[in-house]
């Protein structure tokens, strides 16, 4: 699976790795949902390291599609929302 991380790399990361992936992406959903802003950007911050813990950096010159577009971890709450609405996501 191919996750790019907004304003950094894309990262290439095995499939075992979606489970966690998804939870922590519906955490961060839910706490976008409820307006928690520190749980938001702690999730956010969780999710990113984990990403480039695990995952391998896509070298600029392989061109492959993200399946997975994630804010980058300095994005506060309300430019994620702005983003997704602006996107349609």
């Amino acid at each position: 699976m191919i996750v790019r991380i907004m304003t950094d790399n894309q990262y290439r990361l095995d499939d075992a790795h979606m489970q966690t992936i998804t939870r922590l992406d519906h955490a961060l959903e839910d706490a976008a949902a409820k307006e928690d802003a520190l749980q938001f950007s702690d999730l956010l911050e969780q999710l990113t390291t984990f990403i480039r813990e695990r995952g391998q950096v896509v070298p600029d010159e392989e061109l492959v599609v993200s399946q997975l577009v994630v804010p980058p971890p300095d994005m506060s709450m309300a430019e994620a929302r702005k983003y997704f609405e602006d996107n349609g996501i």
